[in-house]
């Protein structure tokens, strides 16, 4: 969605509230492809802060469906974005310029919202995903979710250090 910033830009002092819709159904990262379960509408702040230069507010909520990085279970994990951007016109003069990556969403005199979002979502990705703290995970053996109960598998793993003392001991095992 994109958004018309000229009014903003050339009128000293204007402030503009609006809600947009944020329009993807899907979104694409490095790890995948994630569905969108439910969104909220993108509710915006635009503020002129001088010749050609407004101040960008926002805030979003966006649920999705992601896998517990343990037991694979599908967790809801909510994303509560808050940010904040400066948006620069195409004739804006001066190198006072602070943070250059926000000119990625400038389309001519347009604020691109969907790529804004975009861009918070994966500042704000998690790097980790668990259905609970204390998640168990799923048995390296049978992949039974141990959240579940126990399995039954011998999950002992013996010290490799005392392998070579093992070893002695089988050597000189009498029959």
């Amino acid at each position: 969605m994109l958004v018309n910033l000229t009014d903003v830009f050339i009128n000293e002092g204007q402030v503009q509230e609006l809600t947009v819709l944020y329009e993807a159904d899907t979104f694409l990262s490095p790890l995948g492809v994630f569905s969108i379960k439910e969104k909220s509408p993108v509710v915006l702040k635009l503020s002129n802060i001088g010749q050609s230069k407004a101040f960008v507010q926002g805030t979003a909520k966006l649920v999705f469906t992601l896998s517990c990085d343990r037991c694979l279970r599908d967790v809801d994990y909510t994303f509560d974005l808050s940010f904040d951007s400066i948006a620069v016109s195409p004739d804006y003069i001066g190198d006072d310029l602070e943070d250059e990556d926000s000119l990625e969403f400038i389309e001519g005199y347009h604020l691109n919202v969907d790529e804004l979002i975009n861009n918070e979502l994966l500042l704000n990705w998690p790097m980790k995903i668990l259905c609970k703290e204390d998640c168990k995970g799923i048995c390296k053996i049978c992949g039974k979710n141990l959240n579940d109960g126990e399995c039954g598998c011998d999950d002992f793993v013996p010290d490799p250090r005392m392998a070579v003392i093992k070893d002695l001991f089988n050597a000189n095992k009498e029959v």
